[in-house]
């Protein structure tokens, strides 16, 4: 017995199936295993899925021949609301209440809230409404108040990250803690093209019963036959959408620019008032410029009557210092020739000194024991040019003195007498060391 369905050939012992060849031919035929028995819960998962994804379609599609504004009493929307609601039941735990056992999905809902903080006022708005009286109804208002936000794939997609969170409401293997609620939560996505005007307040939401109908989903010959007219349609939906985010992004941006605008507006004010108050700043920086200039014109007409007084009183000190110069330089002559005398002196005594050191080298072995006479004889020599060094602060003092004025001539003279009786006793004593360095050299 063997007979042959959709590609498959099923023999009754086994399964065959159809290999493509390279050429994308039939090729050989191949035994196929039987599959294993699935998991009811996928199953369900994937029913829901499928579910989704034809109440979604159908709902587009629908809304795009019949009118993209929708209200409550269009029936595939009404099964859309129904098959979401049997989406967010799947899986959901049992939880124990006061009275009875409560199984609702207004606990995750509610949890959006804390997820989405645009999501505050739907959720005020559905516990503001005055008919709910049951946590479904409520779950069932925020479905149809997100519809019409076109915010429901943002608000779920946020919910279904944390699955963290969501364990706390749902078992591990619910729709929306497996990936078909990501397809879903995806597929959602495609609704923000149509426009919902649901009446909220006044329906019976929480009496309604849940049921899905499938003879809607159900394919006839009509269908097929619209489906070139319906992509056409899509199409010019794609292109509308198109225009709409156009037509967004342009008003973002004329918002932008005239918020730049004001912006400006609001520096240009800004800077106009800065400008006055440089403006005043300069008014009054020219009238202190004034004010100075007229002050220093003062000071300088002041000041050149200063420079002619103490000019004319330097013209009469100078003529003053040339009388008295003449007198001071013939003083000064006589002084310098006193000092080219010592200084001669101090020149021989410099030489003989160099001799004494060439020396050295020659009387090493004498000069150990004349070492201790060395050294006074140095002091000596120090204190000589000490004495020498006083001489010349003397003449120099003397030589100031003599330009102050002709009143101190005569103690000039007698420091000039103190000095010959220095230079005579310098000469003396310089005499003594001559005659005792002799001595010290025949001694030695």
């Amino acid at each position: 017995m063997t007979f042959q369905v959709w590609g498959w050939r099923r023999e009754a012992s086994q399964v065959w199936a159809w290999v493509p060849d390279a050429e994308g031919g039939r090729g050989a035929v191949m035994p196929r295993r039987t599959p294993a028995t699935k998991d009811p819960t996928a199953v369900e998962r994937a029913n829901l899925l499928n579910m989704a994804k034809l109440s979604i379609k159908g709902l587009i599609e629908s809304a795009l021949s019949f009118g993209r504004t929708l209200d409550s009493d269009y029936p595939p929307l009404q099964q859309f609301f129904v098959v979401m609601e049997h989406c967010l039941k799947h899986g959901l735990k049992v939880r124990k209440s006061f009275l009875s056992y409560n199984k609702t999905i207004w606990g995750p809902l509610e949890l959006v809230e804390k997820l989405y903080p645009e999501a505050e006022e739907i959720g005020a708005s559905v516990r503001d409404l005055p008919g709910l009286k049951t946590p479904l109804g409520r779950a069932r208002a925020w479905l149809r108040l997100a519809l019409m936000q076109k915010k429901m794939a943002d608000y779920l997609r946020c919910l279904i990250i944390q699955r963290d969170l969501l364990s706390e409401f749902y078992e591990y293997h619910a729709l929306m803690m497996e990936e078909e609620g990501a397809v879903i939560v995806g597929l959602l996505v495609g609704l923000n093209v149509i426009d919902a005007n649901l009446c909220v307040k006044g329906e019976d939401l929480d009496s309604q019963v849940g049921v899905i109908d499938f003879s809607m989903y159900l394919k006839n010959e009509e269908d097929i036959g619209n489906k070139e007219r319906n992509v056409q349609i899509a199409a010019i939906l794609d292109q509308k959408n198109y225009v709409e985010e156009l037509n967004r992004q342009l008003n973002s941006t004329v918002s932008s620019l005239h918020s730049r605008v004001d912006s400006l507006e609001k520096s240009n004010t800004k800077l106009i008032e800065e400008l006055a108050i440089a403006k005043n700043n300069i008014i009054k920086l020219q009238e202190e410029n004034h004010q100075l200039r007229s002050e220093n014109k003062l000071i300088l007409m002041k000041t050149q009557q200063h420079l002619e007084v103490t000019k004319v009183d330097v013209e009469t000190e100078l003529q003053t210092y040339k009388h008295s110069r003449q007198g001071l330089d013939e003083m000064y002559n006589e002084a310098r020739r006193q000092l080219r005398d010592e200084s001669q002196l101090r020149q021989d005594v410099e030489n003989e000194l160099a001799v004494q050191v060439s020396m050295k080298h020659e009387i090493e072995l004498a000069m150990k024991l004349l070492e201790k006479d060395i050294h006074e004889k140095q002091d000596t020599l120090i204190g000589l040019r000490q004495q020498l060094e006083e001489v010349k602060a003397i003449n120099i003092e003397m030589y100031q003195k003599l330009q102050g004025s002709e009143a101190d001539l005569k103690e000039k003279n007698e420091i000039i007498a103190r000095l010959e009786e220095k230079t005579n006793k310098i000469t003396a004593a310089m005499r003594q060391l001559e005659q005792s360095s002799s001595l010290s050299f025949t001694q030695s």
